[in-house]
C-alpha cells in the first residue's frame, strides 16, 4: 500500500472538507492510501508557537510526508487570488527537497475555495502549481471528459477542484463539487500508480 499525501490548509473548514473529498477519491483506487496532513497558522507574533499536534484534525505536515509519497494533492483557501500564507511558509521550507530532487516525476494535483464566485480560484490553483513544477512535479487537472466542468454553475475549473463557500463560508459543497473532488483523488492515484512502476 502507497501514500497519497493530501496537503492542505483550511481557515473555516471548507478547505478541510475538500481535501475529505479528494481522499475519498484517492481512496477508491486499489493500492493506495490518502495521507492526510495540514498545516500551523502562521503567526505575527514572533514568540507565538503552535503545539506539535493539533488539538483537533489531520496532524501536522512534515517535510517526509511529501518525500514519503507518490504523490500529492495540494489545497488552500483564496487569499487575494493566491494561495494563503501558511501553506507557503511551509513550502518555502522544501528547498531541501528541491536541492535533492526529491519530488522530481511524482504527480500533483490542487484544490482550494473562495467565498465568491470569482474570488480567485483559478489564480489561487495556479499559485499552488507553481512550487510544484520548480520542485519537477507532473500536474494533474480535471479534464472536460469529466462532465460536471462543463455543467458547474459553482466550482470546479480543469485547472484543479475547486468550492463556492459564501462571504460567510457556510454554503455546502455542491454535488458538481464533490463529484469533481472525488475525480480529481482518483485520477491523481491512478497517476501515481503508473508513474512508479
Amino acid at each position: 500500500m502507497q501514500d497519497i499525501l493530501v496537503l492542505y490548509y483550511s481557515h473555516t473548514g471548507s478547505v478541510k472538507q475538500l481535501a475529505t473529498l479528494i481522499a475519498r477519491g484517492i481512496e477508491q483506487v486499489p493500492g493506495v492510501r490518502a495521507r492526510i496532513r495540514t498545516v500551523p497558522k502562521v503567526s505575527t507574533v514572533c514568540e507565538s508557537t503552535a503545539p506539535a499536534i493539533p488539538d483537533a484534525g489531520a496532524p501536522y505536515a512534515d517535510l517526509k510526508d511529501l518525500e514519503e509519497c507518490i504523490g500529492i494533492a495540494l489545497g488552500s483557501p483564496t487569499r487575494f487570488g493566491n494561495m494563503a500564507a501558511p501553506l507557503k511558509y511551509f513550502l518555502d521550507g522544501s528547498g531541501g527537497l528541491w536541492m535533492s530532487s526529491a519530488l522530481v516525476g511524482k504527480p500533483a494535483c490542487v484544490f482550494t475555495s473562495t467565498a465568491s464566485l470569482h474570488g480567485g480560484q483559478e489564480t489561487t490553483l495556479l499559485s499552488m502549481m507553481l512550487p510544484l513544477i520548480h520542485h519537477g512535479m507532473l500536474i494533474v487537472g480535471l479534464p472536460y471528459a469529466e462532465p460536471e466542468i462543463n455543467s458547474t454553475t459553482t466550482g470546479g475549473t480543469p485547472y484543479g477542484a475547486s468550492h463556492v463557500s459564501g462571504i460567510g463560508g457556510d454554503r455546502p459543497i455542491s454535488e458538481d463539487e464533490k463529484r469533481l473532488c472525488i475525480a480529481l483523488g482518483r485520477r491523481l492515484a491512478e497517476t501515481a500508480l503508473k508513474l512508479n512502476r
